[in-house]
C-alpha cells in the first residue's frame, strides 16, 4: 500500500469511503459483506476510513463503527462529518457529536469534518448563533477530535471566503477531484488555492461515482489499445497517484471493487505523462459543452439579470451527469436566479457571439435535473432515518 505522510502519520493514500455500502435485497446495508471487505482492506494496508452522519440514512457510521471493532483502535484512522451542510431551522453540533460517537462505538475521531461547506452552507457554518467551528475546535482541544478539517463542492469564490474566515482552523480538505473534474469542477484551481494556505488535499469522487467506471465504447477502445486489460477504474485511480494529494476516497460497494482498488495502490505506479494527456482527452470527448467565453454580452440583454456564464457553467456539468452536486449548485443561486427562472425571451441568444441558444441549453439543464432527487427531499429523508434510530426502529 502506498502510503502519504500527514503531521505525524502515514495515511494510506487509498481510503475506504462508507457512502455506497453493498445492499441487500430489501435495501438493508449488507452488514456481513462490509465486514469482510474492511477486513480485507485492512489486511492490505489500507487504514483511512471514511463515514458521515448522513450516509445511508444515518447508518452507515453505525454500520461502519461495528465493522472496525474487528481492529484495534489505534490500527486505524475514523473520519466523519458535521452535517452543517443540510438545511434545518437550528443546527446543534454538540447532539450531532455526541450521537455520532455512540454510533460509531468511539471515544474520539481521528479527523472530523465540517461536511460541504458550499454557498448554501457558509453562513450556517460561520454563524455565531451555532458556535459550530468554536464548538469542534474545544472538542480537539479535549482530543476528542484529532484533527479538523472540512469537505467541498464550492466554487471558487466561496471557497476563497471560507477560506479567509477559517481556513487557520482547517488541518485539510476534500474535494470532489478525477481527471473529468479536474477541469469541469476546477479542481486543478482549488488544489492550488488550498497549496496557497497550506492546507493539504483529500480527493472524493475519484471515479465520480461510477461514471469513470463505465465509459463509452469508444472511449474504452482508445484507453485498451495504450494498456490492454486495466480496467477504466484502474486508469481513473493511478491517475491520481502523483497528484499533490494526501488521501484518495473510493466509494466501495463489493469486494471485487476493494480487491482492485488495493491492487491498483499496492505500489507507486503513475500515469505516465502521455497516459494523463490520453485521459483528458476522453474528459473532452465526454463534456459536449456549451461553448461559452464568458464574454457576458448576453447578462446586459437579460431583463432579470441571471448570471448566465454560471449558468452555462452548471449546463455542461449537467450534461456531463446530472447530479446531486449541480442540484446543490442550482439551489444556491437563489429565488430568481436559477435556470427554470428563464422567461426563454431570447434577448440573450440575440446577443451571444457563439450563436448558443441559451433559452435552449436552461430548458434543456431544468428537464435533466428533473430525475435527480432535491436536497431538501433527502434532508427528510436522513431525519425520518435518525429519527426511527433514536426510536429503535
Amino acid at each position: 500500500m502506498i502510503y502519504r505522510s500527514f503531521q505525524e502519520k502515514q495515511l494510506s493514500l487509498l481510503g475506504f469511503g462508507a457512502m455506497r455500502l453493498p445492499l441487500l435485497e430489501d435495501g438493508a446495508i449488507d452488514e456481513q459483506q462490509v465486514f469482510r471487505m474492511v477486513a480485507y482492506a485492512a489486511e492490505h494496508g489500507v487504514n483511512y476510513f471514511d463515514t458521515a452522519y448522513p450516509y445511508h440514512g444515518g447508518l452507515s457510521e453505525i454500520v461502519l463503527g461495528r465493522a472496525l471493532k474487528q481492529l484495534p483502535r489505534e490500527s486505524y484512522y475514523l473520519a466523519t462529518k458535521y452535517p452543517g451542510h443540510q438545511i434545518a431551522t437550528t443546527y446543534d453540533p454538540a447532539d450531532v457529536f455526541e450521537e455520532q460517537l455512540r454510533k460509531c462505538e468511539v471515544d474520539y475521531f481521528d479527523f472530523y469534518l465540517l461536511h460541504n461547506v458550499y454557498e448554501n452552507s457558509l453562513d450556517t457554518y460561520l454563524d455565531p448563533r451555532w458556535g459550530i467551528i468554536p464548538y469542534f475546535l474545544e472538542q480537539k482541544k479535549a482530543g476528542r477530535i484529532k484533527h479538523l478539517g472540512f469537505s467541498t463542492h464550492a466554487h471558487m469564490d466561496c471557497l476563497q471566503q471560507f477560506l479567509q474566515e477559517a481556513g487557520q482552523h482547517m488541518e485539510f480538505c476534500q474535494i470532489q477531484m478525477n481527471y473529468l473534474d479536474w477541469s469541469v469542477q476546477q479542481a486543478q484551481e482549488k488544489i492550488a488555492l488550498l497549496q496557497d494556505y497550506n492546507i493539504p488535499v483529500w480527493v472524493m469522487e475519484p471515479v465520480r461515482g461510477g461514471k469513470l467506471a463505465a465509459l463509452s465504447e469508444e472511449a474504452t477502445t482508445l484507453l485498451e489499445a495504450a494498456a490492454p486489460g486495466r480496467t477504466a477504474a484502474d486508469w481513473a485511480l493511478r491517475w491520481q497517484i502523483d497528484k499533490p494529494v494526501t488521501v484518495v476516497l473510493s466509494g466501495m460497494s463489493n469486494m471485487a471493487q476493494v480487491e482492485e482498488n488495493c491492487a491498483t495502490f499496492e505500489a507507486e505506479a503513475p500515469l505516465s505523462a502521455a497516459e494523463d494527456a490520453l485521459l483528458y482527452q476522453v474528459a473532452e470527448s465526454m463534456k459536449n459543452g456549451v461553448p461559452c467565453t464568458a464574454c457576458r454580452y448576453c447578462c446586459d440583454s437579460c431583463p432579470l439579470g441571471l448570471d448566465i456564464p454560471l449558468l452555462m457553467n452548471i449546463a455542461n456539468e449537467v450534461r456531463v451527469a446530472p447530479s446531486f452536486n449541480a442540484g446543490m449548485t442550482i439551489d444556491a443561486l437563489g429565488e430568481g436566479k436559477r435556470p427554470q427562472d428563464c422567461l426563454a425571451c431570447g434577448a440573450c441568444a440575440a446577443a451571444c457571439p457563439q450563436s448558443i441558444n441559451i433559452p435552449e441549453v436552461l430548458a434543456q439543464t431544468v428537464t435533466a435535473m428533473e430525475g435527480v432527487p432535491h436536497w431538501a427531499d433527502l434532508c427528510k429523508q436522513r431525519e425520518e432515518a435518525a429519527r426511527k434510530l433514536r426510536e429503535g426502529n
